[in-house]
């Protein structure tokens, strides 16, 4: 059986930071309470790739807390992570899950109801569904209403994650909305303690739940 707890769904950013400090970074978010970590590299050779995913899941292995790799499965097999997420312009989701089998966690980006749909009857495990807020990761940025995002919840039975831009302090929009998890990049990766960040973080958003 899958371990799936998208409570604190962490999205990595190493822009700006050296690999020592990327790595510790990532480390304090784990010490925090992230309950499921997401590499994500746009702009590194294959290579580079795999060589820092597999330092990133050393760490997350020793706090058996599930690695997914953003957008490449080349990398998630050559390293066995535990999964990989996937956006509406990368392999699909179908496609994907042939490949890696039935074991593997396989997330997906939905934006709409029919986009959700489709990911889960394809075989995608968890969703993520944004962005609520404008963020500063990603240059195009497309938001997604808080009503979106319920309606997404009614429709699929698997974990909803909210993105895009949350923190402690505007996290009360996802009240009441019957998310699964919240997924998180700057407000951890940037902030004075990871650690710290991300155990304010969670405990906030359980307390909306």
């Amino acid at each position: 059986m899958k371990k799936l707890d998208t409570t604190l769904y962490f999205i990595t950013d190493s822009t700006g930071f050296s690999e020592e400090e990327f790595l510790s970074r990532v480390e304090q978010a784990l010490k925090g309470g992230v309950t499921l970590v997401q590499l994500r590299e746009k702009n590194r050779t294959t290579r580079e790739y795999i060589s820092l995913a597999e330092k990133v899941h050393k760490i997350t292995k020793r706090y058996n807390i599930p690695l997914i790799i953003d957008d490449r499965i080349d990398v998630a097999m050559a390293i066995d992570a535990e999964g990989v997420h996937l956006g509406q312009s990368d392999m699909p989701v179908d496609i994907a899950r042939r490949i890696l089998g039935n074991d593997k966690i396989i997330g997906a980006t939905a934006k709409t109801v029919p986009q959700a749909l489709e990911a889960y009857k394809n075989g995608a495990d968890n969703l993520g569904v944004g962005a609520i807020y404008p963020t500063t990761t990603k240059v195009k940025t497309v938001l997604t209403s808080v009503d979106t995002l319920k309606d997404i919840v009614k429709a699929v039975p698997i974990p909803v994650n909210a993105i895009g831009g949350l923190n402690k302090d505007n996290m009360y929009v996802l009240e009441n909305t019957g998310i699964a998890g919240v997924c998180v990049v700057s407000a951890i990766m940037k902030a004075d303690s990871p650690q710290q960040a991300a155990e304010e973080i969670k405990s906030k958003f359980l307390s909306l739940k």
